[in-house]
């Protein structure tokens, strides 16, 4: 909206109006005004999801520590969409095909994220949204994202080819597997992020660092002098998604002053889906599907530590007659958990370690 303005009143000479022009004095806008948004919601939402009773079931079977936190207000992934959402809209060019499919993005899974939530804390279904309609709805998602992609003339010179890390002057061209690939990489950010949220500030805090890097990434792939320094490739209006990038930042923040440990509310999926589907779609948006790995290695090793926690248990059990398991328990923090890690030190050391996947990742710009 203040680019809207900025735009009508560009030759008014009102002093300081230029300032709205810049990628960088918006972004930094962003993340302040999501910052208070989410500090100023926060109690109000919480205080809410506490008089519906809408509460986090623990499971039984988990850690005995968690037990305690049975109750705790749960959907708060409502101030992490109002905190990011509403920014992005004051601050962003919404004329901007990026910013709009990154926007589509979140909202469409906060939305399927909130009705799983729905089906759990208050119609109390034990399972929530059934497992193939949450799946229909990251691969809708992921189709509608790869046919724009695909479609729109903005996208032409490079809808659906990829940047390789650490090799110089070469991208791959995913052809006509470029629109499963979409898919799978949204549906599988939203999922590793989902399973990821298991501790007291764990999913977001590891987010929140994976969204600075790519803020850093959209912008200097969005600038023409950046990008050919750094001899990526150029994509015009691909800055815009910085806005986006620091607004998210500025929500997980701010959600992280309620969820930190011991959290006054949990996100649930109607805040895992959502920013898992968003740095799933700024991977695809801005031509770095390739890095998300290494971005999100915590959430990529979390997730394959269940699927190998269950494909193990099933071959062990047809095998020999009884299920094994290679991790005490999965996801990967449990596991950690048990072996006699607070929760505290489990999130510390796995932010860590994301902040050096996240200058890792970043690295690869150079080292070509």
């Amino acid at each position: 909206m203040f680019y809207f303005l900025y735009q009508i009143f560009a030759d008014s000479g009102i002093t300081g109006s230029n300032l709205f022009r810049y990628i960088t004095f918006r972004s930094a806008m962003a993340a302040v005004t999501a910052l208070a948004i989410s500090l100023f919601v926060g109690p109000f939402i919480i205080r809410k999801l506490r008089e519906m009773q809408i509460g986090e079931e623990i499971r039984l079977d988990g850690p005995q520590s968690h037990l305690s936190k049975a109750g705790t207000p749960t959907m708060g992934g409502l101030i992490i969409l109002a905190s990011t959402l509403i920014p992005t809209m004051l601050w962003a060019d919404l004329s901007n095909t990026y910013v709009l499919l990154v926007l589509l993005a979140t909202a469409w899974m906060g939305v399927v994220g909130f009705i799983d939530d729905y089906l759990k804390a208050i119609k109390k279904m034990k399972k929530g949204l059934v497992a193939r309609y949450k799946t229909a709805g990251q691969i809708s998602l992921g189709l509608i994202v790869g046919l724009v992609m695909i479609m729109t003339p903005e996208f032409e010179r490079f809808a659906t080819v990829t940047t390789i890390p650490f090799v110089k002057d070469l991208n791959f061209d995913f052809g006509y597997f470029y629109i499963p690939m979409v898919i799978f990489v949204i549906t599988a950010t939203s999922n590793a992020t989902n399973l990821t949220d298991g501790l007291d500030g764990l999913s977001i805090g590891v987010v929140s660092i994976a969204m600075t890097a790519f803020a850093v990434m959209c912008y200097v792939t969005g600038n023409v002098n950046f990008s050919d320094y750094l001899n990526i490739l150029y994509i015009p209006q691909a800055s815009e998604l910085t806005i986006f990038c620091t607004a998210m930042v500025g929500a997980g923040l701010g959600f992280l002053w309620y969820n930190a440990y011991p959290a006054q509310v949990f996100m649930g999926d109607t805040g895992a889906l959502a920013i898992g589907s968003a740095l799933g779609t700024l991977a695809v948006l801005i031509k770095k599907e390739l890095l998300l790995p290494i971005i999100g290695a915590v959430l990529v090793a979390e997730n394959i530590s269940v699927i190998a926690q269950v494909m193990y248990f099933k071959y062990t059990k047809k095998k020999y007659g009884e299920g094994r398991r290679i991790f005490l328990m999965a996801p990967l923090h449990h596991h950690f958990e048990l072996k006699g890690w607070h929760e505290t030190k489990v999130v510390t050391r796995f932010w860590i370690m994301a902040i050096l996947c996240a200058l890792l990742t970043l690295t690869t710009f150079k080292v070509r």
